[in-house]
């Protein structure tokens, strides 16, 4: 008997127990070593804010139970294999599963943690690998001035990676993130100070305020790549002002379908743990909780006294 980390409704959750289903040939017994809070979306499934035309296409791969609650949602986990092949026994892995200590799953839903990326840090696969599918979309052209809006865990990974191709500034209303920025190499300015003319911005702030900074910073012609997700709330986007004076274009990226015409997700993942081998995303991780915690911790973390961007969950050896 094993343990997981239910919804039990908005704004409430527990630990309860689980029976593994019987393993067979071809998959895996993994025991949890971390698991990470998406602090996007994961706490507005805490909060119950799944719009309910979405509950299909926001499953997750592993998901039990139904929005909004009871459901067991998440996905960002790395564990040890303890039953599997032999090129596998002992080595970690990441996979898109729940807060669970122990889990069953088809090899193939597995990918391995390269042995010079972390445990700790590998649980931020996930994120970036939206940030990989992010990067595609917006599809930056050498020498763009490129800004990013919103420096939580998305918006900070997206501009890591596009500073690769030029400079990018990173803009935010919380001064102690300018930290984040420093560690990932890239410029942080407020919204007052933020440049404009921009050929491209990312959206990531999943506010108002921050979608109309985004629209202010594009020039003429460019283009918003809007990655936020809103849950089932309205939101207000200022088009009288500069949206049709300047040309301007408005386009969504979401991670559930590839960006990248000629790569698959397996290709997609491999990417995303090739770059955790730099440390510095190791700025992403803000704190780290056991377990047994998670229940007081969600609530926390979907109401914002918990600052910072990715959450750690440490697993005890069982």
């Amino acid at each position: 008997m094993e343990r997981a980390f239910w919804v039990r409704s908005a704004g409430h959750g527990d630990i309860r127990p689980v029976r593994l289903p019987e393993y067979v040939r071809d998959d895996l017994l993994v025991r949890t070593l971390y698991t990470g809070v998406s602090r996007g979306t994961e706490t507005l499934v805490f909060r119950g804010e799944v719009p309910a035309n979405q509950y299909d296409v926001m499953r997750a791969p592993f998901q039990e139970g139904d929005f909004p609650a009871p459901v067991k949602y998440g996905y960002l986990n790395v564990g040890v294999v303890e039953q599997g092949p032999d090129d596998l026994l002992g080595r970690a892995v990441f996979c898109l599963y729940p807060h669970q200590t122990r889990y069953v799953v088809p090899a193939a839903a597995v990918t391995l943690v390269p042995d010079n990326v972390p445990a700790e840090r590998a649980v931020l696969a996930g994120t970036v690998e939206t940030a990989v599918n992010v990067a595609w979309d917006a599809a930056p052209r050498l020498g763009d001035r490129i800004a990013v809006v919103g420096a939580g865990m998305v918006g900070s990974s997206v501009a890591a990676i596009l500073a690769r191709f030029t400079d990018v500034q990173l803009v935010d209303i919380d001064p102690e993130k300018a930290a984040v920025a420093a560690a990932i190499g890239v410029e942080f300015v407020s919204p007052d100070s933020a440049k404009g003319g921009c050929d491209l911005v990312v959206h990531a702030s999943a506010t108002e305020t921050g979608l109309a900074c985004a629209i202010g910073l594009t020039a003429p012609g460019g283009e918003v790549i809007e990655v936020s997700w809103y849950g089932d709330r309205r939101v207000n986007v200022p088009l009288g002002e500069w949206f049709h004076s300047r040309r301007l274009g408005i386009r969504a990226s979401q991670v559930g379908t590839v960006a990248h015409p000629r790569r698959t997700y397996p290709q997609r993942m491999a990417l995303a743990m090739e770059l955790l081998a730099d440390p510095m995303f190791d700025a992403l991780i803000s704190g780290e909780f056991r377990f047994d915690e998670l229940p007081e911790v969600m609530p926390k973390l979907a109401s914002g006294e918990l600052g910072g961007l990715c959450t750690r969950i440490r697993y005890e050896r069982a």
